[in-house]
């Protein structure tokens, strides 16, 4: 399964939801994302056919090893652009819609090179 934007979008949702909820079900994911069941229930049937999550036989989401990797990845981007976009003067709502954007295309070299200077402005090392 190729990871694309809507892959990241429910592992990061799902990392999110286990945060707030502990437990997270296919419906905490539709109403987190405004989805109808059906749809979501399909986007999980793929992602565990994929191994980046398991179902417990009650309902409960849980991602794998590779599946909070891919979650935690896309946080930390979404987080660290938007705070960033939000401290140079961004409306923090437009920087969260932006950063969601930015988070899925932007390579590996470019989110480092983000980093170290949000570190060298705020003078760490």
């Amino acid at each position: 399964m190729t990871l694309n934007e809507s892959t990241e979008n429910y592992l990061e949702t799902i990392l999110i939801l286990n945060h707030r909820l502990g437990n997270v079900r296919s419906v905490d994911i539709a109403n987190e994302m405004n989805f109808k069941k059906p749809s979501v229930s399909v986007a999980m049937k793929n992602l565990r056919e994929n191994g980046y999550i398991n179902v417990s036989p009650e309902g409960y989401i849980h991602l794998t090893e590779i599946g909070l990797e891919v979650a935690e990845r896309i946080y930390e981007r979404h987080t660290t652009l938007s705070n960033w976009l939000t401290t140079l003067g961004v409306d923090p709502r437009v920087a969260a819609e932006d950063a969601c954007k930015m988070e899925h295309d932007m390579s590996i070299e470019s989110f480092e090179a983000i980093k170290r200077h949000i570190k060298h402005m705020n003078g760490y090392s």
